[in-house]
């Protein structure tokens, strides 16, 4: 049974009303209808930079124009505890997180105001304007007997018929990555990335009054739905596949009755987990709905995890137990022997699991990569470019330096790619996100890069000194030389990861 928790608002005083609703249904399910344009892998990459005297820039934010923000962006952990608010973060992840819904309706002007500056429907015509293109930026379509319906043409979106297909077909307008044009949508990701370590995409719905844009289905991600402009009734019903890794999508008659049914104005909030199955509509008689879709965790479990890292786990073991290098019985991949394989393999796992206790540096093969090469850089409203472009004093020996975009950087453990696999010494990778393209955020770039550093293992104790301290005196740093000091703290400056303080 699900618990299902709403929580209700007043701006007029500090309560807050709670109903506790006990429902429960099940349905079954196979699709993918939200076209999240998730990022392709991408190839690895990332050396060491040469010092040198680069130009001072000093960095600023700028303030955004707009209603007053309803968010706070003091942290990551602020942005996230006031998108749930009243709902504290310790309840949302005991009662809430991969488990059931979670329907915020506030009755909050304020809220309401900020909600509707994040997109807009009259901004499509100026969006339109840019150089949109059908299926890349915008989908239209329609629920028809079930199905989805795509009614794109070819090419570039031009508004008026994107407005004539909304008025007259009773169209969805689908719009991808909204981040990437809108500041306050970035700025929003931004910070969520940073909080859950994973990717986080969104798209926009707009829906006419009577109107539904995609059938009954599931997808493979945590969804967390803000209500912009009028209104969107809702139907979620039990999922058949929790925390599905798939997408799918599910005929009426199989999904049943909903197990919960609502309606969400502006201002409110709503999650539910991978798998749950969901259908929206704009009642009719009424103006249309705008809602964005933030979502994420997509391939982010243990399994995946498991997966990443295993590789790198096996190959070590090999280079070091002869078992693991001897060959397979002859004519083991064209006959049946389960038992046989088995049984080895259960032994080399119980010998990886033993390796694996007494292992301080885990080899990831690609998850952190890709992370933090698809993320969005920092959310910053001067030039893009300043960001990369080192500032103030240069670090020497007598420095005391901290390191900064702590939460878009990652180090991590990997063997030398420039040498073969027999002589692969182990390096330390840095991988930050400052150079990346908001403008290809979740849209599956294949020329997606790198960018960062590789030291020597043995500098591995240096860097955790600098990531673990909010400030340290570069002579203090664990390294064998003092020029091996300054030239590790001379590369981070130069990628704009440490400033002198």
């Amino acid at each position: 049974m699900w618990c299902w928790l709403e929580a209700r608002s007043h701006p007029e005083g500090d309560g807050v009303d709670f109903q506790v609703l006990l429902k429960g249904r099940s349905a079954s399910s196979l699709l993918c209808l939200e076209d999240r344009r998730m990022p392709k892998k991408a190839k690895p990459t990332g050396k060491g930079k040469e010092e040198g005297s680069v130009p001072c820039k000093q960095l600023k934010m700028e303030a955004t124009c707009g209603p007053p923000s309803a968010l706070n962006f003091e942290s990551p952990g602020d942005l996230f505890e006031s998108l749930i608010s009243p709902i504290k973060t310790e309840t949302f992840f005991r009662e809430f997180w991969e488990k059931q819904p979670l329907l915020l309706q506030r009755d909050d002007p304020a809220v309401a105001t900020y909600y509707q500056s994040l997109f807009r429907l009259s901004d499509l015509k100026s969006l339109c304007s840019r150089g949109m293109y059908y299926g890349r930026d915008i989908n239209v379509c329609r629920c028809v007997n079930g199905k989805k319906k795509v009614l794109n043409k070819d090419g570039k979106v031009h508004f008026l018929q994107l407005r004539k297909d909304f008025d007259q077909k009773r169209a969805t307008i689908q719009f991808h990555q909204p981040q990437r044009f809108k500041d306050e949508l970035w700025r929003i990701q931004e910070k969520l990335e940073c909080y859950f370590g994973s990717l986080v995409g969104s798209n926009v719905y707009i829906t006419p009054a009577g109107s539904q844009g995609l059938p009954p289905h599931y997808d493979d991600v945590e969804v967390f739905i803000l209500q912009l402009e009028g209104e969107k009734h809702w139907r979620l019903y039990r999922p058949t596949v929790p925390l599905a890794r798939g997408c799918s999508v599910e005929s009426e008659d199989r999904v049943g009755t909903p197990a919960l049914e609502f309606t969400l104005k502006p201002g409110d909030f709503l999650y539910f987990p991978r798998g749950t199955i969901h259908q929206a509509d704009t009642p009719p008689g009424l103006a249309h709905s705008t809602h964005v879709t933030i979502s994420t965790y997509q391939n982010n479990s243990w399994g995946d995890f498991l997966l990443d890292t295993i590789s790198g786990l096996v190959f070590d073991t090999a280079k070091e137990d002869l078992e693991f290098r001897a060959g397979i019985p002859r004519q083991l991949l064209l006959v049946d022997a389960t038992a046989v394989a088995t049984r080895r393999l259960s032994g080399f796992l119980r010998t990886l699991a033993d390796r694996l206790e007494g292992t301080k540096e885990l080899l990831s093969a690609d998850m952190k990569k890709d992370f933090i090469m698809n993320r969005l850089p920092p959310y910053y409203m001067g030039d893009q470019a300043e960001l990369s472009t080192p500032g103030g004093r240069l670090p020497r020996l007598d420095s005391t330096v901290r390191l900064q975009f702590k939460d878009h950087t990652i180090f991590t453990v990997g063997p030398d790619q420039d040498q073969s696999d027999e002589t692969q010494e182990k390096m330390v990778y840095i991988y930050h996100s400052l150079k990346n393209r908001r403008e290809t955020h979740m849209m599956g770039n294949d020329e997606t890069e790198s960018h960062g550093l590789r030291f020597p293992l043995s500098h591995m104790d240096a860097l955790k000194q600098i990531w673990g301290h909010s400030a340290i005196s570069v002579k203090d740093l664990k390294l064998t030389t003092d020029e091996e000091k300054e030239n590790l703290v001379l590369s981070l400056w130069t990628e704009c990861l440490i400033q002198v303080v």
